[in-house]
C-alpha cells in the first residue's frame, strides 16, 4: 500500500499570523504545534487505523468499462466497496424520505432515482425528472424536493417515487445564457440547501479564474444567495466564495460550504521563493501554485465574505518559505499581488481564519454531514466531502473521499477515507463526486468519470 502523508498542523497560529502582510511574512512559529493528517484525527477522535488495500467488487450488471478489470481502492481495514449502480456522468445525491437514492446529471438534464435491492443487490434505476437544464444541487424539506438548475431553483411535491406541482421558487440565476455574460460562465452549476428555518440557500459560482466584477453584479456571482423559506428573492448571504460547490447545513445548523479556489495564483512576497537571487513577488510559480490557496471549508454566516479575488487562504506554517509545512486549520489571508497589492480592496488582515481546509486545487465538490452517530468505528459523526483531484497541478492533486471529524460543534482536520483512483503516472480510472451516509449506515459515493455510484460498508 502506498503511504499518503499530509502536514496539517492545528490552529493556534492563525491569530499570530493573520496581521502579517504579502511582503512582511511573519516570524517563524512554534515548532511544538502538533501534527495530523490522513488517518489521524488530530486529538477530536479515537485513533484510526491506516488505510488498507481493498478489491472493488462490481455487482451484476456493473462490471462494464473501467471495472472490466480489477480496480483497487484504500478504505479503512475491513471495510468493503461494491459498484452499486452504473450512472454516467453521475453527480450529486440526496436521500429521499422513503429510502431512495436520487442522483443529478446535468449532462443529461435529468435526476435519476435509485431504489435499493433487497440484501445489498443492485438497485432498480430509473428517472425520476428529466427535462432540466444542467440539473445539480439536490435538497429535501419534508415531502418538497428542490433542484438548483443553472438559472432557477425548482420545487417538486414527492411522494412515494413520483413527483408532481413543479413551481420556480427562485428565478433569474445567472449562467451561460445570461446576456452580460454572453456565453461566458465557467460555473454555472448550482448547489442548493435547505436551513433548519425552511431558508434555501444556494451556491453561484465565479465567471471565470479570477473576475472581479462578479461582486457588483445583480444577482451577485461568487456568492452563496438565500431565500426566505419555500423561495423567493434570494439576497446575498456571503461573498467572495469563488466556486462553492459543496453546500450544507451541519448538526448544528450552520451552513458549510466546500471551496474550488483560484489557479495561477502570484507569489505574494517580496522574497526570492525560486532560489535565483531576486525577488519573486507577482511571478506564477508553479511551485507556489500547486500548494496555493487552499482549498476551503467554511462555516457561512450572514454577511460572511471569503475573500476572493483579494484575498488568498495560505497554507504557509511558515509564510513565503518554499519548504514550508502545510497546515489547514484555523488559516489567515493574505493579499491577492495581482488583484489587491495594497490591501485597499479588501483588509485580509480582518478577515475570520479559515476553520479547515484541503489541499490546492483538490476540488471538492459533494459535501454533506453523517450526523450521529455517524459512521462506523472511530469515525462518528462527521463531513464528508468528494474530491475530484487537480486538473492543472503538476503532479495531480488525487481524487479521494474526505472526512472531517464533527466535535463539540467544529470540525476537525481532512482524514482520506477511500482513495486510490489515480495511478502513479496521474492517469485515472474515477473521480469522486459527493458521498452521502444512507439509511442503512453505509456510505454512497458518485463518481462521474467512471460513471457509477459505490455502495461503501464497514465490518
Amino acid at each position: 500500500m502506498k503511504t499518503i502523508v499530509r502536514a496539517v498542523f492545528a490552529g493556534g497560529l492563525a491569530l499570530t499570523l493573520a496581521a502579517c502582510t504579502p511582503d512582511e511574512p511573519a516570524a517563524t512559529a512554534p515548532a511544538d504545534t502538533p501534527a495530523s493528517g490522513p488517518g489521524s484525527p488530530g486529538g477530536a477522535s479515537a485513533a484510526v487505523p491506516a488505510l488498507a488495500d481493498t478489491v472493488v467488487r462490481p455487482l451484476d450488471g456493473t462490471a462494464a468499462e473501467p471495472f472490466d478489470r480489477t480496480r483497487r481502492l484504500q478504505a479503512p481495514p475491513g471495510w468493503t466497496v461494491t459498484v452499486w449502480a452504473r450512472v454516467p456522468s453521475a453527480r450529486l445525491l440526496v436521500w429521499s424520505p422513503d429510502r431512495r437514492l436520487l442522483v443529478s446529471r446535468p449532462k443529461y438534464g435529468d435526476v435519476v432515482e435509485l431504489v435499493p435491492g433487497r440484501g445489498g443487490a443492485a438497485p432498480a434505476q430509473r428517472t425520476l425528472i428529466g427535462g432540466l437544464n444542467q440539473p445539480h444541487g439536490l435538497a429535501f424539506a419534508g415531502s418538497t424536493l428542490y433542484v438548483a438548475e443553472s438559472d432557477q431553483v425548482v420545487a417538486f411535491t414527492y411522494r412515494a417515487g413520483a413527483v408532481s406541482g413543479k413551481r420556480v421558487v427562485i428565478d433569474g440565476l445567472p449562467d451561460a445564457k445570461s446576456p452580460e455574460l454572453r456565453g461566458a460562465y465557467a460555473h454555472a452549476l448550482k448547489s442548493v440547501a435547505v436551513g433548519k428555518d425552511g431558508a434555501l440557500y444556494v451556491s453561484v459560482g465565479s465567471t471565470g479564474n479570477v473576475s472581479a466584477e462578479d461582486r457588483e453584479s445583480d444577482p451577485e456571482r461568487a456568492s452563496v444567495l438565500r431565500a426566505p423559506a419555500g423561495g423567493g428573492k434570494p439576497s446575498v448571504f456571503a461573498r467572495g466564495v469563488r466556486n462553492g460547490t459543496g453546500l450544507a447545513v451541519d448538526p448544528d445548523g450552520a451552513v458549510w460550504t466546500a471551496v474550488n479556489h483560484r489557479d495561477n495564483v502570484e507569489y505574494p512576497y517580496d522574497r526570492d521563493y525560486d532560489g535565483d537571487g531576486s525577488s519573486d513577488r507577482g511571478q506564477v510559480l508553479q511551485d507556489y501554485v500547486n500548494d496555493h490557496p487552499f482549498e476551503q471549508l467554511s462555516r457561512l454566516t450572514q454577511g460572511s465574505d471569503l475573500g476572493w479575488p483579494y484575498c488568498n487562504p495560505d497554507p504557509d506554517f511558515e509564510p513565503g518559505r518554499k519548504d514550508s509545512p502545510l497546515t489547514y486549520t484555523r488559516r489567515p489571508y493574505v493579499r491577492d499581488v495581482e488583484n489587491n497589492p495594497d490591501g485597499t480592496k479588501l483588509d485580509c488582515a480582518a478577515l475570520p481564519p479559515v476553520e479547515q481546509g484541503m489541499g490546492a486545487h483538490s476540488a471538492p465538490l459533494g459535501l454533506s454531514f453523517a450526523t450521529s452517530p455517524g459512521l462506523a468505528g472511530p469515525y462518528g459523526a462527521g463531513a464528508l466531502v468528494g474530491i475530484h483531484g487537480s486538473w492543472n497541478r503538476r503532479p495531480p492533486r488525487a481524487p479521494e473521499v474526505s472526512f472531517f471529524a464533527w466535535r463539540g460543534g467544529a470540525l476537525g482536520p481532512q482524514q482520506t477515507l477511500l482513495t486510490g483512483f489515480q495511478a502513479e503516472d496521474g492517469s485515472r480510472w474515477g473521480r469522486p463526486v459527493m458521498a452521502v451516509q444512507g439509511p442503512d449506515r453505509a456510505l454512497y459515493v458518485s463518481d462521474d468519470f467512471a460513471g457509477a455510484v459505490y455502495r461503501v460498508t464497514a465490518p
